[in-house]
């Protein structure tokens, strides 16, 4: 190993911020890299994370379930999170399948990291969604915000990860060095995307439904976007631009958006400035946190 390129990079990832990674490497199979460069080992680590949040998230409100202690690498297990009573059979396999896919990122991510992948962190799945929801309309929503509470609810909470996991995972590019596990996270992006699509489609289609609040699903989609962009750095959208349908977030040049680990961390942790908070209430585990 030359230790002088090591350095270099470990002053690189300093001085990027660790540009992040939001869903990671799924369905490739890739051999385990007995050796990793530190800043690939703290970017898949960072990536791992957030499937933990993603996985579990999906796995509750699709099947009732948590990861397998296998899978979660001996973590504490999540606050919160139950199955959902789907009314559309649509919505419920449109869950089950990004479940799954979200399993399968984790399991990817702990086979190619070896031993240097981080356990699960203290997850919050349950309250936080409320308290996001709550940040988002500047005010205590009653009744709570409750993503398991029924589909139109589930589709929401599925909004609030799914664009950040694509600008995430297109900000870590720049900064994997090994050219396979690169490929992957191509890949990997490309499925993030698919889930964000299939998640703003369903919510467009639903746009004008009033909800609880006494407002459409278009104003709380806007309220969570207009959210994630002022803790994460802009680049967000919602669901409707000058009365047209928004379903693909780019710039001007139709180029999707990247967020770095910080921007990522303010989002998940709801703004906090010690990136502890929201859903994930003690932080995240690995080097970058």
């Amino acid at each position: 190993m030359n230790i002088n390129r090591n350095m270099n990079r470990r002053q690189a990832l300093q001085n990027l911020g660790l540009v992040g990674a939001g869903a990671a490497l799924a369905s490739c199979a890739l051999p385990v890299m007995a050796e990793m460069p530190d800043i690939d080992v703290a970017v898949l680590n960072f990536a791992l994370n957030l499937e933990y949040l993603e996985a579990e998230f999906y796995l509750q409100a699709a099947f009732g379930r948590s990861l397998s202690a296998a899978d979660s690498g001996g973590g504490p297990a999540p606050i919160g999170g139950r199955k959902v009573n789907f009314a559309s059979d649509a919505v419920r396999q449109y869950a089950e399948e990004i479940a799954i896919d979200e399993e399968n990122h984790v399991k990817f991510l702990r086979k190619a990291l070896g031993t240097a992948a981080v356990a699960r962190p203290q997850l919050d799945i349950g309250p936080a969604f409320a308290a996001a929801a709550n940040a988002a309309f500047a005010t205590t929503l009653t009744p709570a915000f409750d993503p398991y509470a029924n589909d139109l609810f589930f589709l929401h909470g599925a909004f609030i990860f799914e664009d950040v996991g694509v600008t995430a995972y297109k900000g870590a590019a720049r900064l994997i060095t090994n050219k396979d596990f690169l490929e992957a996270a191509a890949g990997i992006l490309a499925v993030e995307a698919y889930h964000a699509g299939e998640i703003r489609t369903q919510l467009y289609a639903q746009k004008d439904v009033v909800t609880p609040y006494g407002v459409t699903v278009e104003t709380i989609v806007k309220k969570i976007s207009d959210l994630r962009a002022s803790v994460g750095g802009g680049k967000d959208q919602g669901i409707n631009d000058g009365g047209k349908s928004n379903i693909v977030v780019t710039d001007a040049n139709s180029i999707a958006f990247s967020r770095s680990t910080d921007e990522v961390l303010r989002i998940v942790t709801l703004g906090s400035a010690m990136n502890k908070g929201g859903f994930f209430p003690n932080g995240l585990n690995g080097a970058i946190k």
